[in-house]
């Protein structure tokens, strides 16, 4: 068999074969939400936000204290070094002046956002410790019988399915 009658025979097999078949790049999306799969694919606990939470107020901290250079050797004129080094080569009409400034200005835009960003996240995580503890407090206290006994979990079980 030549190279050309076995060429044919593959492109005329795959045809068929895409004709009577469906590929699929992807699994179907759980209505849900989740991932189609029974096994739990994250799970934090309350230690690991707490964690995270005091890493990113640490930082914060750290960040504040360490990063500014805007105010950094101020004296009584209230600027800083850098800023006292940008205005005198300005004086002396150097342009590495102007450019000192401009990076003193960027450099301090951009810690000032780090900054918030790490109070977000502080912030953020202490809020949902303490909601996730309201909330399994409210989901306890409603799953209980009527005489104040817990629910059975295989009660829940069934209630859930």
């Amino acid at each position: 068999m030549t190279f050309n009658s076995e060429w044919a025979d593959a492109v005329a097999a795959t045809k068929d074969r895409q004709a009577t078949a469906m590929q699929l790049n992807q699994v179907a999306p759980d209505p849900g939400g989740g991932s189609g799969s029974t096994e739990r694919d994250l799970e934090v606990t309350q230690d690991d936000l707490g964690a995270v939470g005091s890493e990113a107020f640490r930082l914060h901290d750290q960040l504040r204290k360490g990063s500014d250079i805007a105010g950094a050797g101020s004296g009584k004129s209230q600027s800083g070094s850098t800023a006292r080094a940008a205005q005198e080569c300005s004086n002396h009409n150097l342009a590495m002046g102007g450019e000192l400034s401009t990076t003193l200005s960027l450099w301090d835009t951009q810690v000032k956002t780090l900054l918030q960003m790490c109070a977000h996240i502080s912030n953020h995580l202490d809020y949902t410790k303490k909601s996730h503890s309201n909330e399994e407090a409210e989901i306890a206290a409603s799953l209980r019988r009527r005489d104040g006994t817990a629910v059975a979990a295989s009660d829940i079980s069934r209630l859930i399915t």
